[in-house]
C-alpha cells in the first residue's frame, strides 16, 4: 500500500507529494506547526488524508509539549487545534478529525488523568483514526464495486485515491475494488489543472497497481462522451453539504454537468466524516482560495502576462441534481440526499451505540 503518511517514534512521516511522479521522498513532521506547513503547502492533500493528519498533528503537539499541568496543557491544545484549523478551510475532514481529537483529550483532562498517559492516548486516538480511514476506503470500494460497468471507461478528476487517505482510496478505491472482482476497466484521468493532481498522481497510483490510464487535457472530457468513450464517472469529495452538494477539486462541476447531458452516471465516494449536516447546502461550503503562481508559472516558469488578473479557486460545488449517487463507508447514498442522508447516519449511530 502506498505510505501516504505514518506516525513513527521521531515525528509523523509524509510523502511529498509536490514531487510526484518523478521523485518518491519523504518529509518529517517533528512538531504541530511542521504538520500545518505540511498540509497548507499540500505535501499532504486530499480530505481523508488531511484529516488524520491532522489528528497527528495535535497528537504530537501534546506529545512534545513541556506542560506540567492540565491547565496548561490545554492552552496549549486550543493553540495547537487553531494553528492546524487555519491551514486549508474547505476540507470539513480537517475540522471533524481536530474536533475528535479535543473530545478525547477533554474527557481526558475532565477525569484529571496523568498528562504521560493523555499523551498515550492521544497517539494510539491518531492511529486508530488512521487504520480506520484505510477500513472505510475498503468499505466504499466493497459498496460502490458494482456501480461500476463491467467493462469500459471510468473518467476521474483530481486525486482520490490511495494519495488522497491513509491508503487504497475513495473513488480510485472503488475502481481498485471493481478491478479486484474482475471488471474489465481502463481509466481517463482529467489532468486536473492548475496543480496537476490527475497527471501526477492519479495516473501515477494507478499504474503503479496495473491499471491502463490514460491523461486528459481537462477540456477533452465532453468530446469523449460524446462519442461513448467514456461509460461512469467517480470522483471524491472535500465536503458534502446536508443536501448532497458536493465540494470537490475545481472542474468538477463541469464534469458532472457534462455526464447529465450525456447521461453517464456520475458518482461520489467519500466516507460520512465529509458529510457536514451543518452545512445545509452548496452556497454555503468555503472556497478555499489558493496561490496566483499556481497559475501564472510552471514548473517555476512564467506563462502568463504580466499584469494578467488571476483566479484560482481550489474548489468548485456540484448540486445534488447531477449526482447519481453517494457511495460511503455504510453504503450507497441516493436522492432525495437530505433523506437519505440523515437516515444513514442515524443507522451508523445506532451500530456505534451497540458497539
Amino acid at each position: 500500500m502506498i505510505p501516504t503518511l505514518e506516525w513513527l517514534p521521531t515525528g509523523v512521516n509524509f510523502l511529498d507529494q509536490t514531487k510526484l511522479p518523478l521523485e518518491e521522498t519523504y518529509v518529517l513532521a517533528t512538531d504541530y506547526k511542521q504538520v500545518a506547513t505540511v498540509i497548507r503547502d499540500m505535501i499532504v492533500r486530499g480530505a481523508p488524508a488531511i484529516g488524520v493528519s491532522a489528528a497527528m498533528g495535535v497528537a504530537i503537539g501534546v506529545d512534545r509539549s513541556t506542560a506540567t499541568t492540565l491547565p496548561a496543557l490545554t492552552e496549549e491544545v486550543a493553540v495547537i487545534a487553531k494553528t492546524l484549523a487555519e491551514t486549508r478551510p474547505t476540507a470539513v475532514n480537517l475540522f471533524w478529525a481536530i474536533q475528535r481529537m479535543r473530545d478525547k483529550y477533554n474527557a481526558l483532562a475532565a477525569a484529571n488523568t496523568p498528562i504521560p498517559e493523555i499523551k498515550t492516548a492521544l497517539i494510539k486516538e491518531a492511529q486508530q483514526m488512521y487504520d480506520e480511514d484505510i477500513a472505510a476506503c475498503k468499505q466504499m470500494g466493497a459498496h460502490g464495486a458494482a456501480l461500476l460497468p463491467q467493462q469500459g471507461t471510468v473518467l476521474t478528476h483530481c486525486n482520490a485515491g490511495a494519495l488522497a487517505t491513509c491508503g487504497y482510496g475513495t473513488a480510485l478505491g472503488v475502481i481498485r475494488a471493481a478491478v479486484e472482482r474482475g471488471h474489465k476497466i481502463d481509466v481517463f484521468a482529467d489532468e486536473t489543472r492548475p496543480y496537476l493532481q490527475g497527471a501526477r498522481l492519479t495516473a501515477w497510483e494507478l499504474l503503479h497497481d496495473n491499471i491502463p490510464t490514460t491523461v486528459l487535457c481537462d477540456n477533452m472530457a465532453g468530446a469523449l462522451m460524446r462519442q461513448g468513450r467514456i461509460q461512469a464517472v467517480i470522483v471524491g469529495a472535500d465536503r458534502i453539504a446536508a443536501n448532497g452538494d458536493t465540494a470537490n477539486k475545481i472542474g468538477t462541476y463541469s464534469v458532472a454537468v457534462l455526464a447529465k447531458e450525456h447521461n453517464i452516471p456520475f458518482y461520489v465516494a467519500a466516507p460520512l466524516s465529509t458529510i457536514d449536516r451543518a452545512t445545509a447546502h452548496g452556497d454555503l461550503i468555503p472556497i478555499e482560495q489558493r496561490a496566483a503562481t499556481e497559475v501564472t508559472h510552471s514548473n517555476g516558469k512564467q506563462m502568463t502576462p504580466n499584469g494578467a488578473a488571476i483566479q484560482n479557486p481550489a474548489f468548485d460545488v456540484t448540486p445534488a441534481k447531477y449526482i447519481t449517487a453517494i457511495i460511503t463507508e455504510h453504503g450507497v447514498l441516493r436522492a432525495p440526499y437530505n433523506d437519505s442522508i440523515q437516515q444513514m447516519f442515524a443507522e451508523a449511530n445506532a451500530q456505534l451505540a451497540t458497539a
